[in-house]
C-alpha cells in the first residue's frame, strides 16, 4: 500500500491512504465491504491519466467511483479508488439549439438539470438518487429513474463520450470519434465471432441491462457509446460525456391507482402504460407503514384504499388536455382512483418514491433489511406473475419484503432481511440469490434493470445468459482491458456474491452508554442503518430538510453522514478503536443536529453515535477543555446566576475576556451571551387558576432568555392553564449528552424524572419552552433510561407550546395579519418533535410565513468551539443568512436558543420564540 500510495504522490495526485478514508471508501450503497489501498481525486484528465499509468506500472486494479450509490458493489475495489466527485463535477457547455451538454463525470445530476432548466431543456433519465448521483454513475449502470417511459435509459441519452483505456490511449465515441483503432477492431472480431448468439440473447425487452449491451456492437448498428454505457467501469474510464436534453412537458398530473396487493398492481401496469404516462411507479402497503411507523401517520398524504399503489404521471402541453386523459385512466377501472393536481401534494408523493431504498432499509419484520437482489426486471406483461413467484420464494425462507420499483418498465426494486448477522448467514443469502435468479432466467427477465450487476449478481450471469454469451461477454473485456486493470470482479471473472460481506456475522460491542432501543441494543445494527444511498450528500433543503449541513459545508465524505457511519462500521468491526484519530476527524464536524435522524431514509442518528464515540474514549480520561466548560454550562449558569453582573464583566474586559474565551474552548470571534440579571425560577410565582400544566424551565430559559419563560406563562394563562414549575431545580443534561459525559447525564435525567413523574402519572402535560432540551424528554430519555417506566410516563407527556394550544379548546390565536415572520425551526424541532403544530397554528394566526430549512450553524456548543468557525459560518450561509437578508423587515422567528444567537451573533438582529410572538405584551413591546 505504501508503495502505491508514494508513486500517486509523486505523480503530483491528491491521494489518500489514511485508516478513516480506506473505511468510507470500502463500501458504496451495497452489501459489501472492499477497503481500497487508496483513493485518489483527480483534478482534471491528466491527472485520471497519470493514476491509470501507475495502476498500470504496479499492477494495482482501479476503480472509478461518483457518488457512491452503487447498490451493486461497483462503486469498490481492491486497489486505486477514483472519486470524480470532488473536483471533475462541472458542467462545462449547455447548448440548448443542440439540446446536448458537456459534462465531466463527477457532475451531480441536480447540478446538470440546474444548468439545463433557465434553457428551457432538462436530461432525461431522474434515477431516485437525483440530488446526489453523478452522470459518470449513472453512464456506469446505465441508469433509468421513473421517467424512462418518456426519456428511456441513460444509453438512450448519451452522444458521445471520451475516455481512457487501460492502456491509457484516449478515444473519443460518437459524433467526432477519434482513437482507439486498436480496440475496437479487436471488440469488433471478439462479436464477429459468436455473431448469432449476439444477435438473439440481447435486447430482448428494455430493461435488459445485465451483461454487455452486445446489441450496440452488431455490425449493421455498431455504436461503441452505447455500448460503453453500462460496462460498469470495466471497459474504459470515462472523463467526459456529451449528453442528450429533452424540452419537458410543462404539465404534469397524477394519478394514485390503488390495488389490492402488490400483485395486482403489477398485472394491471401494462393497462396503465396504454394510457401513455411519463411514469407508472409501484409502491407496497408494507414500505409506507415503515415510513408513517417513523414520521406519523401524516408522513403520507390520502391515498386510495388498497395494498399497494401505481402512482402513474400523464404530462403534456395543455393542462386540460392532460386532466382529461387523467380523468380517462381514473374511470377506465383499473383500480381505486385519485387524480392530484396540486404540485405540493405530487411533490410530496414522489419524494416517498425516491426515498424507496432507505426506507426499504428495513423490513416488514423491523430487521435490517439488506440489497443485493434488488433490481430485477422482467417483462412488464410478466410483472404481476413475477412479483406472486417472489413473494412465495421470499415467504420460503422466511423472509419478508417491501416490493417497488418502476412497474411500467417490468422492473422491481426490494431489499430483504437476510439473516447475515446469524450463523450460515452469507449460505442462506446465497442460496437465496441462486434460486432467484433461477426464477428470473425462467420469466424470460434480467438480472438487473438499472444498476448493473456488480458484485452482487455477475456471478449469476450463467442463469440468465448462454456459456456462449459469457464467453462473448469476456472476449470483449479482453479486447478493452487485456490486464483486467479496470474493475475486476465485476461482470467477467466476477468475484463470488457472498465474498466480501460487510454486515455479515455479529460483532457485539460491551459497555455501551446508550440503549438503541430501535436496534435491539446493538450498536452495530444501528451504524448499518446506512445503507450508503447517499441522501445525506445532497441538499435537501428544497424539500424542508436538515441532513447533512457539514457535508454541504466541506463537501467531503468524512463529513456526511454516510461517511461517518461508514467509519463506525469499522469500529465495531474492531477494526479501528473509539479513539483513532480518524473516528475523532469524522465525528469532529458533526453537529449534532440530528437532522439525519428525521432526514435519512434509514433513520440513521449520528448525534447518539456521536455522543457515544466521546464517552467511550474519554470515559475516565483527561477531556477536551470545552467539556468541562460548555458541556457542564447548566452548572455554570446556576453558580452565575447569583452573581451575573460579575460573570457578565468577565466576558467583557479584553483581557479577562480572551482568557476566559481560551479556558473555554471558544473561539475568539464569537460572543457570549449575557446572563440574565435574575433568572426565571427566581422570578417565577405559581398563581391558583385554570387547568394545571408544568412548564420545564430549562437552563437556556432561566439563565438567559426569562423573557421566553415569562411570555410562556402569560399564553398559557391567557389560554385557561395555571403553568407551575417542578418542585426543584431540574435540568434535561443536554449538553452532558452532546459532549458524551453520558453516566452524568443519566443521573441528571433520573432526577428529573423524579421530580417530573408525578405530575405526569396524574396526566398533568408538560410544556417545554427550548426545543433541543423538549426533545430530550421526548427521545434521547429512551437511550439513557431504557425501562423506567417514569421516563416513558414522561416522555408521554412533554408538549411543546404549539402541540399543547393546538388541542386546547377554545383557544384562538391572535390576528397577526399583515405580519411577515421568517421561521427558523430548531434542528431539533424538526427532527424530533415536528414542527407540523407550530406550522398550523402560525396559519391560523393569518401571517405570511417562510419557513427555512436548514440548520442554523451554531448547534449548541459546536458553532462556539475552537476549530467549527468557519464550518458554523458556512453552514449559517446554507439558508439562514441569505433569507435573513432577502427580508430585512420580517419578525424572526427562532424558538432555540442557540438560533437566537446565531442571527444576533451574525446579523445584530433580534428574533423571537414563538411565545414571544403569540404574547401581547412581548409584541407591544417590540
Amino acid at each position: 500500500m505504501d508503495d502505491v500510495t508514494a508513486e500517486l504522490a509523486k505523480a503530483g495526485l491528491e491521494v489518500r491512504s489514511d485508516a478513516g478514508t480506506r473505511g468510507m471508501y470500502s463500501s458504496d450503497a451495497s452489501l459489501y465491504r472492499i477497503p481500497p489501498l487508496a483513493v485518489v481525486r483527480p483534478r482534471d484528465v491528466d491527472e485520471v491519466a497519470a493514476a491509470l499509468a501507475v495502476a498500470r506500472a504496479t499492477g494495482v486494479p482501479l476503480t472509478c467511483r461518483g457518488a457512491g450509490t452503487s447498490v451493486a458493489g461497483n462503486a469498490v475495489g481492491r486497489g486505486i479508488v477514483l472519486d470524480f466527485s470532488r473536483h471533475l463535477n462541472r458542467v462545462l457547455e449547455i447548448d440548448p439549439d443542440a439540446r446536448t451538454a458537456v459534462v465531466e463525470p463527477g457532475t451531480v445530476h441536480a447540478v446538470l438539470q440546474r444548468a439545463a432548466t433557465p434553457h428551457g431543456v432538462r436530461f432525461g433519465p431522474d434515477p431516485s438518487t437525483h440530488p446526489r448521483c453523478t452522470i459518470g454513475g449513472m453512464i456506469g449502470n446505465n441508469a433509468c429513474g421513473s421517467r424512462s417511459l418518456a426519456y428511456g435509459r441513460t444509453s438512450d441519452n448519451v452522444a458521445g463520450l471520451e475516455v481512457l483505456t487501460a492502456a491509457g490511449e484516449r478515444l473519443t465515441t460518437g459524433t467526432k470519434e477519434s482513437g482507439g483503432e486498436s480496440v475496437i477492431a479487436a471488440v469488433k472480431e471478439a462479436v464477429n465471432a459468436r455473431l448469432a448468439t449476439a444477435r438473439t440473447e440481447f435486447d430482448r425487452f428494455g430493461r435488459q441491462v445485465s451483461g454487455y449491451a452486445v446489441q450496440h456492437l452488431l455490425p449493421e448498428r455498431f455504436d461503441l457509446t452505447r455500448a460503453l454505457v453500462g460496462s460498469e467501469g470495466t471497459l474504459a474510464v470515462v472523463t467526459r460525456a456529451t449528453v442528450k436534453l429533452v424540452v419537458d412537458a410543462p404539465v404534469r398530473v397524477v394519478v394514485v391507482l390503488g390495488f389490492p396487493d402488490i400483485v395486482a398492481a403489477g398485472q394491471a401496469s401494462p393497462s396503465v402504460v396504454a394510457h401513455g404516462p411519463t411514469s407508472c411507479e409501484g409502491l407496497d402497503s408494507r414500505l409506507l407503514d415503515v415510513l408513517r411507523a417513523r414520521r406519523g401517520p401524516d408522513a403520507v398524504p390520502p391515498l386510495p384504499p388498497g395494498g399497494a399503489w401505481l402512482f402513474v404521471e400523464l404530462a403534456g402541453d395543455e393542462a386540460g388536455e392532460v386532466e382529461a386523459r387523467a380523468r380517462r385512466l381514473a374511470a377506465d377501472g383499473i383500480g381505486e382512483a385519485l387524480v392530484v393536481t396540486d404540485p405540493a401534494v405530487q411533490a410530496r408523493l414522489w419524494r416517498i418514491r425516491e426515498d424507496g431504498a432507505g426506507l426499504a432499509g428495513r423490513a416488514p419484520s423491523d430487521r435490517p433489511a439488506w440489497p443485493g437482489w434488488e433490481d430485477a426486471a422482467v417483462p412488464p406483461e410478466r410483472l404481476g406473475d413475477y412479483l406472486a413467484r417472489f413473494d412465495e420464494l421470499v415467504a420460503s425462507y422466511g423472509m419478508t419484503s417491501a416490493p417497488f420499483g418502476h412497474f411500467g418498465d417490468g422492473c422491481m426494486h426490494v431489499r430483504l432481511d437476510l439473516p447475515l448477522d446469524q450463523p450460515g448467514g452469507t449460505k442462506i443469502m446465497r442460496e437465496f440469490l441462486t434460486d432467484a435468479a433461477r426464477l428470473v432466467g425462467e420469466f424470460g427477465g434480467s438480472l438487473s434493470g438499472e444498476h448493473g450487476d456488480g458484485r452482487a449478481r455477475s456471478e449469476l450471469l450463467p442463469h440468465m445468459y448462454s456459456p456462449d454469451a459469457i464467453a462473448l461477454f469476456a472476449g470483449i473485456k479482453h479486447a478493452f482491458d487485456p490486464g483486467n486493470l479496470l474493475n475486476p470482479g465485476v461482470l467477467v471473472d466476477p468475484d463470488p456474491i457472498d465474498a466480501d460481506i460487510r454486515p455479515a456475522g455479529r460483532f457485539p460491542l460491551r459497555n455501551l452508554a446508550m440503549a438503541y432501543p430501535h436496534d435491539d441494543g446493538d450498536l452495530a445494527q444501528a451504524v448499518h442503518r446506512c445503507t450508503g444511498v447517499g441522501k445525506c450528500r445532497a441538499d435537501n433543503s428544497a424539500a424542508g430538510g436538515v441532513m447533512c449541513p457539514s457535508y454541504l459545508a466541506t463537501r467531503e465524505e468524512q463529513d456526511s453522514t454516510r461517511g461517518r457511519a461508514r467509519v463506525l462500521q469499522e469500529v465495531v468491526r474492531g477494526e479501528l478503536p473509539w479513539s483513532h484519530p480518524s473516528v475523532h476527524d469524522a465525528m469532529d464536524l458533526c453537529l449534532s443536529c440530528k437532522g439525519c435522524a428525521s432526514d435519512c431514509p434509514t433513520g440513521v442518528d449520528m448525534a447518539t453515535y456521536k455522543s457515544e464515540v466521546l464517552h467511550q474514549t474519554y470515559r475516565g480520561r483527561l477531556r477536551p477543555r470545552s467539556h468541562y466548560t460548555l458541556g457542564r454550562l447548566p452548572l455554570w449558569a446556576r453558580l452565575a446566576g447569583w452573581t451575573p453582573r460579575l460573570a457578565n464583566l468577565a466576558t467583557r474586559l479584553p483581557g479577562i475576556r480572551r482568557l476566559a474565551l481560551w479556558l473555554a474552548g471558544v473561539d475568539q470571534r464569537r460572543s457570549v451571551p449575557a446572563f440574565a440579571r435574575r433568572p426565571f425560577r427566581r422570578t417565577h410565582r405559581n398563581e391558583a387558576g385554570g387547568k394545571p400544566v408544568v412548564l420545564f424551565a430549562d437552563s437556556f430559559s432561566d439563565a438567559f432568555s426569562p423573557e421566553v419563560a415569562e411570555a410562556t406563562v402569560r399564553v398559557l394563562r391567557a389560554a385557561g392553564y395555571q403553568p407551575r414549575l417542578p418542585s426543584g431545580p431540574v435540568c434535561c443534561g443536554l449538553t452532558w449528552i452532546t459532549t458524551g459525559q453520558l453516566d452524568a447525564a443519566k443521573k441528571i435525567l433520573t432526577r428529573t424524572v423524579g421530580a417530573l413523574a408525578p405530575d405526569a402519572r396524574a396526566g398533568i402535560p408538560i410544556v417545554g419552552i427550548e426545543p433541543s432540551c423538549t426533545a430530550v424528554l421526548r427521545s434521547d430519555i429512551h437511550e439513557l433510561l431504557p425501562g423506567d417506566e417514569d421516563a416513558a410516563a414522561v416522555a408521554g407527556s412533554v408538549h411543546t407550546l404549539a402541540e399543547l394550544l393546538a388541542k386546547t379548546p377554545g383557544w384562538t390565536p391572535p390576528d397577526l395579519s399583515g405580519v411577515q415572520v421568517v421561521a427558523q425551526p430548531h434542528c431539533h424541532h424538526h427532527a424530533v418533535l415536528g414542527w407540523t403544530a407550530d406550522a398550523d397554528l402560525l396559519t391560523r394566526t393569518g401571517a405570511t410565513v417562510r419557513r427555512l430549512a436548514g440548520c442554523c450553524g451554531l448547534a449548541g456548543n459546536f458553532g462556539v468551539e475552537i476549530g467549527h468557525y468557519e464550518v458554523s459560518m458556512a453552514v449559517a450561509e446554507q439558508n439562514l443568512l441569505p433569507a435573513l437578508d432577502r427580508a430585512p423587515d420580517a419578525v424572526v422567528l427562532a424558538d432555540g436558543f442557540s438560533c437566537r444567537t446565531q442571527i444576533a451573533d451574525l446579523r445584530d438582529r433580534p428574533s423571537v420564540h414563538l411565545a414571544q410572538l403569540l404574547d401581547e405584551r412581548s409584541r407591544s413591546r417590540a
